[in-house]
């Protein structure tokens, strides 16, 4: 999901998308389109707001043609892109509406363009999913600005609520989801909210509701690079990282 206005970010995001900001050495859509393929999932569909759409259309087709100039794999080397537009911000679950053709009958991961996530492997979480919901949570000290999960002793979901004033407990949950296929359905069903969009947090309520919703907290790190704080925190991360060996 890379669409949204960025208002927090201009006047930088006046002139491109938040997504493809330079974040340390790789524009920032690289960072979660790495967690999925880590994952295995090689079928992507980009969705973006209009007016930069054709950037991404760019940027990832040319990683397709380094294989042909030079004989060498490009940085996604087997993965499917296909791009969709979201014309207006209608909210995060209208992407499985907007996507419905591409997942036809499959199950779907959806991760946020600006969540970058390291030092924690999905891959198994994700490979070994079978039915209902599974989100991720992660102890922050603001959970007034996220979507935010309250557990019981046994670390199981007891209720989600999208930031609210008094938190019940200090996970939010972070911008990587993991949906059967009812996921289409229940989108269809959400009424939009006061900010006038289908939330993703209503859609997790509804598999909470039929106890369907499994919430992993992880450790690692989680960026949710909206803020120039937050690039600037996480670009200094990764440098330090890549200075230590790491590979990304």
């Amino acid at each position: 999901m890379a669409g949204g206005n960025a208002t927090r970010l201009r006047p930088v995001t006046y002139i491109t998308s938040k997504q493809l900001l330079l974040v340390y050495d790789k524009p920032m859509v690289y960072y979660p389109i790495r967690t999925l393929v880590r994952a295995g999932i090689k079928d992507i569909l980009i969705i973006t707001a209009p007016t930069f759409s054709g950037s991404f259309v760019n940027l990832l087709s040319m990683e397709g043609q380094k294989e042909k100039e030079n004989g060498q794999c490009g940085e996604f080397c087997g993965v499917d892109f296909t791009f969709k537009i979201q014309l207006a911000p209608k909210g995060l679950a209208d992407a499985f509406i907007i996507g419905e053709e591409f997942i036809g009958k499959d199950d779907v991961t959806m991760i946020l363009g600006d969540n970058i996530f390291l030092g924690h492997d999905f891959s198994e979480e994700i490979k070994n999913f079978k039915s209902g919901a599974m989100v991720f949570a992660k102890e922050v000290p603001d959970p007034e600005r996220f979507g935010v999960v309250e557990f019981d002793k046994n670390m199981k979901a007891k209720s989600i609520e999208e930031k609210p004033r008094k938190p019940k407990s200090n996970y939010a949950v972070v911008g990587l989801y993991v949906y059967d296929n009812k996921v289409i359905k229940y989108a269809k069903s959400l009424k939009p909210s006061k900010r006038g969009e289908i939330e993703v947090t209503d859609l997790n309520k509804i598999y909470l509701k039929k106890n369907k919703l499994k919430v992993n907290a992880f450790d690692g790190t989680w960026a949710d690079a909206g803020t120039f704080d937050a690039l600037n925190e996480i670009q200094n991360e990764i440098r330090e990282r890549k200075q230590k060996g790491e590979v990304f």
